[in-house]
């Protein structure tokens, strides 16, 4: 074999042994060989899809090479050295991408969109940008426990466009958190160049803005993408801060491979094409004497062995099949629930308001892992002041004021989790959810459904009108997330089951959406003793209010209210006042008991009628109680209107006037 002409250059320092020069050469040679026969596999439809990082083998082999083994790192599509260099099994990596039951997400997921913590590696969301606030995540986890540790989250150029890009690096620097960003920057998103995805002359450059460190590095070049991450991570271990690095690549292939590479220049394939990695260092190597063509073909034939007999072992498996129950079972991490019972009689009166701040104090006292986030929760106390005092207590470590990120911070109490914390997210208003929308449905609900992470965390959700706030800050939208698997919905009407119900859903291990109205929250009216120890409410078990035998009313939130004010205006009509007090899962068994009960049943709620959470439940009565039911299904809501600002058009927006018409209606019929 002779050697040509080296296109990198290379420069070889006193710690580049032949030892780590050989294991950077076989660190890049086994994704180049996995690859190439998965193009292979692909063309015979054995797999469904490929995004290939043919070419930019370095950036990901160099990285894993230089950080420790118990750091996490976050990749991409083209990352497959990564899984590598971490030593993943070949034969799981395969049945991964063959949709077999042993693969990483058992078929539920394809491609690289998968985790393994025991390798330390969370994998992506079709989203990209999303990963790199749970990266953030990871490291502030590791800062909490004072471990000198460094993550890596990777993405692409076209990453950097997202809003996700700006909101975890802003955070990471605030929070001084030991994370590097990763940016391959290799010329196309898809097919969409660089001059249309970005306006400056590098992306290292907006590092500046952040106030971070930041450096542009020869991303085909293993040598000095190692030696970049190498020092990077240990001054991060030793002084937590975060970096921006981007590594600048090509890729050499289609987006995927059905999209192909007709956009590219060939001018530009041709100049990147000798600049390819693996050959490039391989010629060096031999120049080096490193390796000869004799040990070369060895490591080859070695490896082609190894990914032909996993490749035939992970085929001769049998497909996936489908199983009912394996797949509603497993949307939830395992959790058996224990009751917490108060540990003593002692009861103190506490607004609704109270009874929530009375939770988390207990919750924190009781996890020294949990973490609370949230704007303006920390000295100021939160816009509603259920935190205040927190802080003096337990320390701005764990009671957090945040930018204003929502999705950030989302993401952030995902990595917590991944870390063992507890993570309680406040949405100042729930309205301001929207900005995070993209965390919640698409990462924190389907984590565990898909790879089998847990995400330990609790969003609590200021909700609902009635209070003069107007359209952007009186919005009741539990029924946007009961669409979405995976998480679980509470919506408590009163003191004692605002604080068990917090404390249950702190305690679960399960991503939980706990909605809060805001009208509720000082109403003196609706004082009551409650225990002063800790205790929970079980999720998913509704609650009979108030027993009946003409009407059954199925509510939650502000409408438990609405209803106990109805029976007292209506003394001769039997309301039956179910309180769902959970809404996903949802006590189907309660509901229906009830309405096999009275014969006839109302279903309030303030949000919206059109889509909301009544339309489902009308159609779950109708369903399975259709013989019992002597009148029509009513649903009594709040306008199909945003909420309005003025006091006499927000009466009118809610339901309460409409719901007293249809209780006499339904009576009567």
């Amino acid at each position: 074999m002779t050697t040509t002409n080296i296109s990198i250059n290379y420069k070889r320092k006193a710690h580049h042994t032949d030892e780590l020069l050989l294991d950077l050469y076989k660190g890049l040679l086994l994704p180049r060989m996995i690859e190439e026969r998965m193009l292979n596999q692909l063309r015979m439809n054995k797999i469904s899809k490929w995004f290939s990082g043919i070419g930019q083998e370095a950036i990901s082999v160099g990285v894993a090479k230089a950080l420790k083994p118990d750091e996490f790192m976050l990749p991409m599509h083209r990352n497959l050295g990564v899984f590598t260099s971490r030593h993943v099994p070949l034969i799981r990596l395969f049945q991964q991408w063959q949709g077999k039951l042993n693969g990483y997400t058992q078929g539920r997921d394809r491609s690289f969109h998968f985790g393994s913590v025991e390798d330390h590696i969370v994998g992506m969301i079709s989203h990209l940008g999303p990963q790199l606030a749970v990266g953030s995540g990871i490291a502030l986890g590791d800062k909490l426990q004072e471990k000198p540790t460094v993550t890596v989250a990777f993405t692409g150029e076209g990453g950097t466009s997202e809003g996700d890009f700006h909101e975890a690096l802003n955070v990471a620097s605030v929070w001084k958190l030991p994370i590097i960003f990763m940016v391959e920057n290799n010329g196309y998103g898809l097919s969409t160049p660089i001059s249309e995805q970005f306006n400056c002359e590098a992306i290292a450059l907006r590092g500046l803005g952040y106030g971070m460190e930041a450096v542009r590095i020869d991303g085909n070049n293993v040598l000095e993408v190692y030696d970049a991450i190498l020092k990077l991570s240990i001054s991060m271990r030793e002084n937590p801060h975060p970096v921006l690095v981007e590594a600048m690549t090509f890729r050499m292939r289609g987006h995927e491979e059905a999209s192909g590479t007709k956009y590219v220049p060939q001018e530009l394939m041709d100049e990147w094409a000798k600049k390819d990695p693996l050959n490039n260092f391989e010629q060096f190597l031999l120049q080096e004497g490193v390796l000869s063509p004799e040990l070369i073909d060895l490591i080859r034939t070695g490896y082609k062995a190894e990914i032909s007999e996993n490749l035939k072992q992970a085929y001769a498996l049998p497909p996936v099949e489908a199983d009912l129950q394996k797949e509603t079972s497993e949307i939830y991490a395992p959790y058996n629930y224990q009751a917490l019972l108060p540990t003593n009689n002692t009861k103190s009166p506490k607004k609704y308001i109270e009874a929530i701040k009375d939770a988390l104090h207990q919750s924190m006292q009781r996890h020294d892992n949990l973490v609370l986030m949230g704007q303006d929760i920390a000295e100021y106390g939160g816009v509603f002041k259920i935190t205040d005092g927190f802080v003096d207590e337990f320390g701005r470590d764990r009671v957090r004021n945040t930018p204003l990120c929502e999705s950030a911070i989302l993401g952030i109490g995902l990595g917590l989790s991944i870390k063992k914390h507890k993570a309680m997210v406040e949405m100042q208003f729930s309205d301001f959810v929207t900005c995070g929308f993209n965390q919640i449905i698409n990462n924190i609900s389907k984590l565990h459904y898909r790879w089998g992470q847990q995400v330990d965390m609790v969003i609590r959700m200021p909700s609902g009108g009635n209070v003069g706030a107007g359209p952007f800050h009186s919005q009741t939208v539990e029924a946007w997330f009961n669409h979405c698997p995976g998480l679980k919905i509470v919506y408590p009407s009163n003191p004692y089951d605002a604080k068990g119900l917090l404390m249950a859903a702190i305690e679960d291990p399960n991503p939980v959406m706990y909605f809060e109205h805001k009208a509720l929250y000082r109403n003196p009216a609706l004082e009551q003793e409650i225990p002063d120890a800790p205790y929970t409410v079980e999720i998913g078990k509704a609650n009979v209010v108030q027993a009946g035998t003409d009407i059954s009313v199925i509510t939650y939130g502000y409408g438990v209210h609405w209803a106990l004010k109805a029976a007292q205006t209506f003394p001769e009509i039997s309301l039956e006042i179910v309180d769902l007090r959970t809404i996903t899962p949802l006590d189907k068994d309660t509901i229906f008991e009830s309405v096999k009960k009275t014969n006839k049943v109302i279903i309030l709620h303030e949000a919206s009628l059109t889509g909301g959470f009544g339309g489902e439940l009308s159609a779950l009565i109708a369903e399975h109680c259709f013989e019992y039911l002597d009148g029509p299904i009513k649903r009594c809501a709040a306008l199909d209107t945003p909420v309005p600002f003025a006091k006499a058009l927000e009466k009118q927006y809610m339901p309460e006037d409409r719901f007293h018409t249809a209780i006499q209606e339904l009576f009567d019929y």
